[in-house]
């Protein structure tokens, strides 16, 4: 065999090698990309794969406002006076009345588990002595007043509320031409005898004076 020839004959095996390798490469690729496309997860699993994520968030206020970060900043040397946890549905282009709530029926003042409400120290609410303790927090609302109840039964869930269980109610106002509230929000605001607890929904604006 002539040199020319062997050279020719291993270039050929060569290139013919390299066409095998590069084959290879591609099926690899493939294989990886496919393998890649069976394991991918729901969008929402790869946000938290443990837990669904709520669209109503939970949220808490204290009296005094933020008192979490005064203690941390060591502002702040005295208990808390109030707390309310509760979770904040929204609107998404509803209408408040009747879409998700009715007049005269119960509403639990938020979403998901009972609203709570926690009074550090005995308060006083339209010259009713609350004693300290957690309760639940939910409402009766109508076109002009809403009826705000304290009751016994916390740890509960949603709207199966134990009326027997109810300890004081009280009437409030509620003016609806107020700025729209995309989120229902729970918050304390600070009066010359105490602080109201202020509550805001839609156009929808209610408040309960607590007084210590």
């Amino acid at each position: 065999m002539t040199p020319i020839l062997r050279l020719l004959l291993a270039g050929s095996a060569f290139m013919t090698m390299l066409g095998c390798k590069n084959n290879n490469a591609g099926s690899e690729q493939t294989d990886s990309t496919a393998r890649n496309k069976s394991i991918q997860l729901p969008k929402e699993s790869l946000l938290n794969p443990y837990a669904s994520v709520d669209i109503s968030p939970m949220d808490m206020s204290y009296f005094p406002v933020d008192y979490p970060q005064l203690k941390m900043t060591n502002s702040i040397n005295t208990p808390p006076v109030i707390r309310v946890i509760y979770s904040r549905p929204h609107l998404q282009g509803r209408k408040l009345f009747h879409d998700l709530l009715n007049y005269g029926e119960p509403w639990r003042l938020g979403a998901n588990e009972a609203t709570e409400i926690q009074f550090y120290r005995d308060v006083k609410i339209q010259n009713k002595k609350i004693t300290a303790g957690r309760y639940i927090l939910y409402c009766i609302p109508e076109e002009h007043t809403w009826t705000i109840v304290l009751n016994k039964n916390i740890d509960s869930w949603g709207l199966k509320i134990d009326s027997t269980k109810d300890i004081e109610r009280f009437p409030i106002p509620v003016s609806d031409n107020n700025k729209p509230v995309e989120y229902f929000t729970m918050v304390f605001e600070k009066t010359n005898t105490g602080t109201e607890l202020l509550m805001a929904w839609g156009n929808l604006l209610a408040r309960l004076p607590i007084n210590f």
